[in-house]
């Protein structure tokens, strides 16, 4: 008998998990306002079902990791996935605002340990080039599925309404407690770390100690950054500035998440990962500050919509390559290390969200899309400067004199 799973399981395992957490904080978003009226309540109440399940998600992936480490990779997806279905009953039949927001949170909670597991399973069973194939399908899914989720919800709203969603989350759930009993076990007894509450919050000391592993998390962070802003905009954006009705608003949200797969699909093609997050993080610098003055000067539809393809595009290089590098630099630890690189994800993505409707929403996006961005660029040098390889020699004699110069001073 076999010890391990196909290959061809294992990747359409792990893209499943991935997607999961998305799908589970995203996909209701178009049902927000049936929601209101099904509670009787504020709009605002119902939108706490939305933060309480990325607070889930984002906290609850610094246990998970941790305890993957320690108990294998199996039991703690078996439990999340059990949580979730129960949380996810719970959901359906909630009679008042509150019960659904508690439940909302556990939903995260259980959502969290498929997204944090998968990578550390993806560390476990790959190396070398077939481990940046593998993170960029999870990076493809990671960056598609927050985008895509509420294009599927806004098809769904309309046919089968909000229950009727969580009933399709409810399904989902349980082919995945399926799948995962056939998984077989891929942190062997011996390679799991041993420890209590203390050791496990020296294991995030450790991690966080390597200072590549950190300049990695912050680049990512900052880019999804820009991908939650984009997320939370771009619904006013398109339908209510430029006049665009809500399935328009679907397709061109379907073209933008199409960018953000290719571009985590092309990423493997480089022939280092540094080059393909560096690449991206000036892309996503020069992108961002021509989509500031565009949404600034509200220029024509078309030109808004060019330049934020190639944005996301740029933003879909750097995710793939940030996530290999990441949990490449951190085997010793790849649950924790995991754990906190996906809750970084979420953190930054709960952060900016709101932020984009501080005063004008299309002056305030196009700023956050810049800031992020260049803090994104930023942490992508500082780590490239970090590594012992050589990879700065194919660069420097394509960079302009005042790029350069500052290299040269650094090394110096």
């Amino acid at each position: 008998m076999r010890n391990t799973n196909s290959k061809i399981f294992l990747l359409i395992l792990l893209g499943s998990l991935t997607a999961f957490g998305p799908l589970v904080t995203d996909m209701y978003l178009p049902s927000l306002p049936s929601m209101t009226d099904y509670f009787g309540t504020q709009a605002s109440m119902v939108q706490l079902g939305l933060t309480s399940s990325m607070i889930g998600l984002a906290l609850r992936q610094l246990f998970f990791g941790p305890l993957s480490d320690w108990y294998g990779r199996r039991p703690p997806l078996l439990v999340a996935m059990s949580l979730f279905i129960v949380s996810t009953v719970c959901c359906i039949f909630s009679a008042t605002i509150e019960g659904f927001i508690f439940f909302r949170l556990i939903q995260g909670i259980a959502g969290a340990g498929g997204i944090v597991v998968s990578r550390s399973i993806a560390t476990d069973r790959f190396t070398g080039k077939e481990l940046a194939k593998a993170m960029a399908i999870i990076g493809a899914i990671n960056g598609i599925a927050p985008v895509a989720s509420p294009v599927l919800g806004g098809f769904l709203t309309d046919s089968i309404g909000w229950k009727g969603i969580f009933i399709v989350l409810l399904i989902l759930g349980v082919l995945l407690l399926f799948s995962n009993l056939h998984f077989k076990e891929s942190l062997s007894v011996d390679n799991r770390k041993r420890g209590n509450l203390k050791s496990l919050v020296s294991s995030f000391g450790i991690v966080l100690k390597n200072r590549r592993y950190v300049y990695y998390v912050l680049q990512m962070g900052f880019a999804m950054g820009v991908l939650f802003a984009n997320i939370s905009s771009s619904p006013f954006i398109v339908q209510q500035h430029y006049g665009f009705s809500a399935f328009e608003f679907s397709l061109f949200f379907g073209i933008n998440a199409l960018a953000i797969g290719l571009a985590a699909g092309l990423s493997v093609k480089f022939k280092n990962p540094e080059h393909a997050m560096f690449l991206g993080s000036v892309g996503m610098t020069m992108m961002s500050a021509v989509e500031f003055v565009i949404l600034s000067n509200e220029y024509h539809f078309a030109v808004y919509e060019a330049v934020l393809f190639v944005l996301l595009f740029s933003m879909g290089l750097t995710f793939t390559a940030s996530t290999t590098l990441a949990m490449d630099c951190e085997r010793a630890n790849s649950g924790t290390a995991s754990a906190l690189f996906g809750a970084a994800g979420f953190a930054f993505g709960g952060i900016v969200s709101p932020l984009v409707g501080l005063g004008d929403i299309l002056s305030t996006t196009g700023l956050i899309f810049f800031v992020c961005s260049v803090c994104s660029l930023c942490f992508s040098v500082l780590a490239m400067n970090q590594t012992h390889t050589n990879l700065w020699g194919s660069f420097k004699c394509k960079m302009g004199p005042v790029t350069r110069f500052v290299f040269l001073r650094r090394e110096k």
